[in-house]
């Protein structure tokens, strides 16, 4: 699920140790065709998870300089690197567990009781599956990794609130000096 296409596949291999050495792991490649290719990298730090315009900046930099070598694009294109944002994709085993509580859409590459798209909360994984409680369904179902061909995070009032939360800024260290009037206070 992190690629549709052997394009996207043949980038991410590219891809993947470039991002690695520099502490970020890559979740979804997409080419895009037109007059003019964009390469879309979603990538996350592998310490937190995170991804700031620092680190899409930086990574940028390092996957355009590898490009420029291993040329896997035949013709102009664009890159652009961004952070899996809130209603982030589910492309690795791992995301299912992770994000476990939390509200997703599913889609298969084939039916399963007559539809492809399932929405409910994330419950985990069970071996090679994906655990969810449906929408309007009393048991949880277990659907197969192998049968998701796009999965996301749905935006949520909870999803929302947790992302604009702000790391508690320190206090500022209290010094033993008498603060003593400089030139100009009155």
């Amino acid at each position: 699920m992190k690629t549709k296409t052997n394009m996207d596949e043949r980038i991410l291999t590219i891809a993947i140790p470039v991002a690695a050495d520099m502490g970020y792991g890559i979740v979804r490649i997409r080419v895009q065709g037109g007059n003019r290719s964009v390469v879309q990298i979603m990538a996350e730090r592998l310490s937190d998870g995170k991804m700031n315009v620092a680190d899409c900046a930086q990574l940028s930099r390092a996957l355009s300089s590898t490009f420029e070598v291993e040329d896997p694009i035949d013709g102009a294109y664009v890159l652009e690197v961004s952070s899996p944002g809130l209603d982030r994709p589910l492309t690795d085993m791992k995301h299912f567990e992770q994000y476990s509580g939390q509200l997703a859409r599913l889609e298969l590459d084939r039916f399963v009781e007559g539809r492809k798209r399932f929405r409910g909360i994330l419950a985990g994984i069970d071996g090679d599956n994906v655990a969810i409680d449906l929408d309007k369904e009393d048991e949880t179902a277990l659907i197969p990794f192998a049968w998701i061909s796009e999965a996301k995070l749905l935006i949520t009032d909870e999803v929302i609130k947790k992302g604009q939360k702000k790391p508690k800024e320190k206090s500022p260290k209290k010094s033993n000096k008498k603060n003593s009037p400089q030139k100009g206070d009155t």
